[in-house]
């Protein structure tokens, strides 16, 4: 799929299709919710997400926490004309998880027109946190 024709009608199979084969798609990230200003997700823990102990690997949550977070910038700008690429990503881990699911809401908390700013909290399925994320995109002009 070209991402030039992303945009908020976009069916979940098809972006979860586009993702398959990519960093996404191997650590099992699949795309549950897309609304202005909201993406949602989850990844259920397998040994390709986890430490070598079985323990969740907080690359997993911060891999998690960008691709929502740049899915949503790219579901609210013309992708002809413009690119997304994240700038800066900060986590605090405040929990494990060691079988089940994870799962994520990516919120924007800032819509500037050169950058986004997101909020992204990872939780259990019991609605216990495990890692909160800050992600800034930076809009530019895509270059053809």
């Amino acid at each position: 799929m070209n991402q030039n024709i992303l945009n908020l009608d976009t069916p979940l199979e098809f972006l979860n299709q586009w993702v398959k084969n990519s960093l996404i798609g191997n650590l099992g990230i699949e795309f549950t919710k897309t609304e202005i200003g909201l993406v949602e997700g989850f990844f259920t823990l397998s040994e390709k997400n986890c430490r070598p102990d079985g323990i969740l690997h907080g690359g997993t949550n911060l891999a998690m926490a960008e691709t929502l977070a740049g899915l949503g910038s790219m579901l609210l700008v013309d992708n002809k004309k413009y690119d997304v690429f994240g700038t800066q990503i900060s986590g605090n881990h405040t929990g494990t998880l060691k079988e089940g699911k994870a799962f994520a809401k990516a919120k924007i908390i800032h819509q500037g027109n050169k950058t986004h700013v997101w909020n992204v909290d990872i939780t259990t399925a019991e609605n216990r946190l495990i890692s909160t994320v800050r992600v800034t995109n930076m809009i530019v002009l895509r270059n053809d």
